[in-house]
């Protein structure tokens, strides 16, 4: 059922309001297979390099990494997703397991197979990568029984997240239908989105691109810099009448973030200074920490502070790892995200460049 309408009045009633949540994750998961070893040599049969297995390893990825954000910032996830009937999705469903997150929500499915992304690894370096999976929409069948589950578990979510990778999990149909139900009961519907489905997020609450999202989605150029801030406002304004959302979060990379709610001014929070290790996860926790505060009911110009300043957290690691709750509450508390007015960013965060 919705959080009630008043928002936390302090960072630790916030981030214990975090544990009564439960948010609902729909899209696309997948499984992030790692292959570690030694390459000493070129192979006799090609000019490729022979790499000695000295270690494995799978992690849970996509929506389902989203899953993990949400766990690690104290709410309950339910995962709603299509995986395949084969070994990937054998092993997901026991990562799921073995990290505590339920498989309540998860279809299998004999007709398309789970995706895995493995990646093999030498000498700190990545040689080469390879995807197993479609990008074709769900067949009728699994459409159904992934609508079974997603109206199933919606009655117990605050939130909803569409965690989109344009595998097919997620299409126009279902999306719209998806968040008609959460409107419906008034459970605020949050979006990361990719190319395919961008302008199918019709109504949403808050909708997360990044800017090269953003630049495809709507198929207008623009680059980064304070002469093309003009532009991308206009691209902003375009994204809002086609899609009319409560509000709009735009990262930046290592500018920070964009947002606006279409009352309020528009809002630019640079990034922290930090150093930056890897970037691989970081949008996943910032629309973790979203969907969060809006389920709380959290200000726009709030929301968008406590997600970049977690974002620029995760990019402090090597790899994808959730976010630590208890360094996330010191690092706003450090940096004075109360001040001057209650859960607002304060001055420092405030920026205008772009």
């Amino acid at each position: 059922m919705p959080a009630a309408a008043a928002p936390p009045a302090s960072l630790p009633d916030l981030f214990a309001a975090f544990n009564r949540l439960t948010v609902l994750i729909v899209g696309d998961v997948m499984l992030d297979a790692y292959v570690w070893g030694k390459a000493v040599r070129l192979s006799p049969e090609a000019p490729v390099p022979i790499v000695n297995v000295s270690r494995q390893e799978q992690r849970l990825g996509g929506a389902a990494n989203v899953a993990l954000n949400v766990q690690a910032l104290g709410a309950t996830p339910l995962l709603c997703a299509v995986v395949g009937e084969d070994q990937g999705g054998d092993q997901l469903l026991e990562l799921l397991r073995t990290t505590g997150l339920s498989a309540e929500g998860i279809v299998r499915s004999g007709h398309r197979p789970t995706t895995v992304k493995q990646r093999v690894l030498a000498h700190g370096q990545q040689l080469l990568r390879i995807d197993s999976e479609v990008e074709t929409d769900l067949n009728a069948d699994e459409n159904a029984q992934l609508t079974a589950r997603f109206e199933q578990l919606l009655g117990r979510a605050d939130v909803v997240i569409f965690e989109d990778y344009d595998k097919g999990v997620l299409q126009e149909a279902n999306i719209q239908h998806f968040i008609s139900l959460a409107r419906q009961r008034g459970v605020p519907t949050v979006v990361d989105p990719k190319k395919k489905n961008f302008l199918a997020y019709r109504h949403c609450t808050l909708f997360k691109p990044n800017l090269k999202e953003l630049r495809e989605g709507l198929k207008q150029e623009f680059g980064d810099t304070d002469a093309d801030r003009p532009h991308f406002e206009a691209a902003v304004a375009r994204l809002r009448q086609l899609l009319q959302p409560d509000m709009v979060l735009v990262t930046l990379s290592e500018r920070g973030v964009f947002v606006e709610n279409g009352q309020l001014r528009r809002t630019y929070i640079p990034a922290h200074v930090r150093t930056i290790s890897d970037v691989s996860g970081a949008g996943d926790t910032v629309i973790s920490i979203a969907a969060l505060c809006v389920a709380l009911g959290l200000p726009a110009a709030s929301t968008a502070a406590l997600a970049n300043l977690g974002g620029g957290l995760v990019c402090e690691q090597v790899g994808v790892v959730p976010i630590e709750k208890q360094l996330l509450l010191q690092e706003a508390e450090r940096v004075g995200l109360l001040e001057p007015h209650p859960l607002a960013p304060s001055p420092q965060e405030r920026g205008t460049s772009f």
